[in-house]
């Protein structure tokens, strides 16, 4: 489906469901579709067809011992950020054990295979095109929990994740588990091709009272999205603004996101998710110290405004010391609008609920 950006402006954000077209919608944590594959809660919070096919997105969460056997997209380029517990990885002929706040990059065509070594571990995976979470919902059992199970239950066999598997390009190869480097891995590669990254690390950008850090660039995607992690304190919001060749996703990862959505103001707490397609009006504000938030914008043609937004820093944390002053004001925007996908439509909007959290 294909709805021009003037209707786009009229939706008001769906909310703890998928509304199965590319229109602006929230879902809380824990909501979503879930399903239970090897023992894994797979709780899905955006499928190609919320996205308009540009991409997909779910959490997974399962218990010590969990596993993922290996298995490579064809077509999806992938990106992982462990939220909670630890995992051990095998990707593209290496290993890492990671902790929260670390993530990996699975280009298309990379075996990928992953084993949970800490009790309700949870993961946050996208990808790009979307499509591939067609295999979820294909050999996972639907069910209304909100947690992984107890105890394991029924495993697939490799016969039913070839057969379902098949039709989405994903294969399951054999593969070697070799043993976790202790390697601490800081940079960006150069082009596309698996890489680990560690948590607080990435091209780094300072502005007053924020560190934004790029988990991949377009030159990691393809050029199908990039990632960037935003900390900060209190802010207020900016100037309202949509896009018109990009989709923009919001994720809540610590403290808390007022999000402006055509309107609609919805706070964002850890594990929440807002889907801005083009078209969106919209903005946002921090509204706790030490706020985290992930932004998933694809494709990548916003990704120069970060670089015009801040200065290159070796920080790993942002000063707090700097005068507030939000990201860019009314006026700043106003100059980029020629030079990047931003059309603003008005100055900062006025908070009109939650004014007592």
């Amino acid at each position: 489906m294909s709805t021009d950006l003037e209707t786009i402006h009229t939706f008001t954000p769906v909310r703890n469901d998928l509304p199965g077209e590319p229109v602006p919608y929230y879902v809380a944590n824990g909501e979503g579709h879930r399903y239970e594959v090897d023992g894994q809660l797979w709780t899905i919070i955006a499928r190609a067809v919320d996205t308009g096919g540009l991409f997909d997105a779910a959490y997974v969460m399962g218990p010590r011992g969990a596993r993922t056997p290996f298995h490579v997209h064809r077509d999806q380029q992938r990106s992982f950020l462990l939220v909670r517990g630890s995992v051990q990885v095998w990707l593209g002929g290496s290993s890492r054990v990671l902790v929260p706040g670390d993530s990996f990059n699975v280009p298309a065509g990379t075996a990928l295979a992953y084993r949970m070594l800490a009790h309700g571990t949870r993961l946050l995976t996208w990808a790009a095109p979307g499509g591939s979470l067609a295999y979820v919902e294909a050999i996972g059992d639907r069910v209304d929990a909100h947690v992984h199970p107890a105890r394991t239950g029924r495993s697939t066999s490799p016969a039913e994740r070839e057969q379902a598997g098949a039709p989405l390009g994903i294969t399951f190869p054999t593969g070697e588990e070799v043993a976790a480097a202790e390697r601490w891995d800081a940079g960006l590669p150069a082009g596309v091709e698996p890489y680990f990254l560690r948590a607080g690390e990435g091209d780094r950008l300072a502005t007053p009272n924020a560190l934004y850090s790029y988990l991949s660039r377009g030159r990691n995607t393809d050029h199908r999205y990039f990632a960037i992690h935003t900390a900060g304190g209190h802010s207020d919001y900016f100037g309202r603004h949509f896009h018109r060749e990009h989709t923009e996703n919001f994720l809540c990862l610590a403290g808390r996101v007022w999000l402006y959505a055509n309107g609609t103001e919805v706070l964002l707490t850890p594990g929440d998710f807002l889907h801005a397609p083009a078209g969106t009006i919209h903005t946002f504000a921090f509204d706790a110290h030490q706020t985290e938030m992930l932004g998933i914008l694809t494709p990548d043609v916003f990704e120069p405004f970060f670089s015009v937004l801040g200065s290159p820093t070796d920080d790993h944390v942002y000063d707090e010391s700097t005068a507030l002053v939000g990201p860019p004001p009314v006026h700043v925007l106003q100059k980029l609008q020629d030079e990047l996908d931003l059309v603003l439509v008005g100055p900062p909007p006025q908070r009109g609920v939650g004014l007592d959290v």
